[in-house]
Parts: structure tokens; sequence; C-alpha cells
């Protein structure tokens, strides 16, 4: 199984709070855990917006090494094309970037790790966990 972390689970799992996001992570094997290269914008765009601080910065900048990062290839715009479409079909709305992420993981076959319920809303193959709970 794969597992695509959303920013917000990424970010825990970097701070450690809540410790369950960081048991589940270390019960993985790390080639099972991915982050979206959006993921990774939000995160260096969050890191810059602090000032760049050198401990959040060390821990973030790990932490990247150790997932692989998926990048937004042709397929994954392909993906977001249509679950985009069938999600404004339906009167579903996230923002651009949650639907990147969404899109990565249905084209990846992964399950979205994240506690954002605005996932909920979307069909289309997309597979859910909440590592918070």
């Amino acid at each position: 199984m794969t597992y695509l972390l959303d920013t917000n689970i990424a970010s825990d799992a970097i701070k450690g709070d809540p410790a369950r996001v960081r048991e589940r992570l270390v019960s993985l094997t790390m080639r099972s855990v991915t982050v979206s290269a959006v993921t990774q914008g939000e995160l260096i765009y969050g890191l810059a917006k602090r000032g760049n601080p050198a401990a959040l910065s060390a821990l973030i900048h790990e932490f990247l090494i150790r997932v692989e990062v998926l990048p937004w290839t042709a397929e994954v715009a392909n993906t977001y094309g249509a679950l985009r479409a069938s999600c404004s079909k339906r009167g579903v709305a996230l923002s651009a970037l949650d639907m990147m992420i969404a899109a990565q993981a249905v084209a990846a076959g992964a399950v979205l790790v994240t506690r954002d319920k605005v996932f909920d809303h979307v069909e289309d193959g997309l597979k859910l966990e909440n590592w918070t709970l």
C-alpha cells in the first residue's frame, strides 16, 4: 500500500504532534510513504513565511529526503482535469491545491492521508485515511 500524506499530516509528522501520526509513520516502510510536489511546495512556503527558522528548516528538509516526492506529470494533470470536472458537476468545491493533491493520490493509486474533511466529498476512486483519530 502506498500512502500520500496531505500537507496537514506531513506537518503533523514533522512536528511530532499528534504522536499518533508519527507512530503510524514509523510502523511503515518509508518506501510506502509519499508526498505530492504540491505538499513540498506548501511546506517550503510555510517555512519561508516563518522566516526560515533553522530548527524547523532542518526538520522539513530531513522529512523531504526520507519520503518520495511525487512529481506533477501529464498523467496527474489528466486525472486532475477529470476529477475536477466530476467534482464540479456534483457541486463539490476544493481549493486548487487540494484538488491537485487529490488528483495525485488517485493517479498514484495511493491512500490520501489527511485530516481535512473536504476530501470526504470527493469520489472517483479517492481512498482516505485519517491518522489523527
